[in-house]
């Protein structure tokens, strides 16, 4: 929700990028938030949160197949963009890395 993970800069080495172990990851934070939202409904109208808690994981089983979907048209574009890219990549020569 509120914490998205920001790529280094691709200046840097991997060498430079210092690490935080203070920091809490995002997906722990993105979890407390999730379960803070599911606590403030649970006191407003508790009806509605255990009706949540019981479809989530059937509507999780829903969506998997979509989610299969789409992995997998990501994966056919990004081969076709492979293959499209193929002769710039071996007409610009071995003296240039890739971007």
């Amino acid at each position: 929700m509120l914490c998205r993970a920001q790529p280094p800069a691709p200046d840097l080495q991997a060498s430079e990028i210092s690490t935080n172990r203070s920091t809490v990851p995002c997906v722990i934070l993105d979890m407390m938030w999730t379960f803070i939202l599911w606590l403030i409904l649970l006191v407003l109208c508790w009806p509605l949160a255990l009706i949540a808690l019981l479809l989530y994981p059937i509507v999780w089983l829903l969506m998997l197949p979509f989610r299969l979907v789409g992995i997998t048209v990501n994966a056919v574009f990004q081969l076709l963009k492979a293959i499209l890219l193929l002769p710039a990549r071996l007409l610009r020569g071995p003296g240039r890395l890739p971007a």
